[in-house]
């Protein structure tokens, strides 16, 4: 899998219907209309996610793998 930063994966998010809902400190919370599921990223600068993190939340979102 390859690795990819937070704010990268956010921007697969939006391309994907997912909307920006709200900024926590450094993670980014997305929702997506008529899904329940909620997503929060860790956005750090340019720090690279955890290879598990990045599967759980590619899975969250019902996205095919990067």
């Amino acid at each position: 899998m390859k690795n990819i930063s937070g704010k990268e994966f956010a921007q697969i998010l939006m391309r994907n219907g997912w909307q920006l809902r709200r900024i926590n400190g450094g993670h980014h919370i997305f929702t997506k209309p008529g899904s329940s599921a909620r997503i929060s990223v860790p956005v750090h600068g340019s720090e690279s996610l955890k290879t598990g993190l990045l599967r759980y939340l590619i899975k969250l979102a019902g996205i095919d793998p990067i």
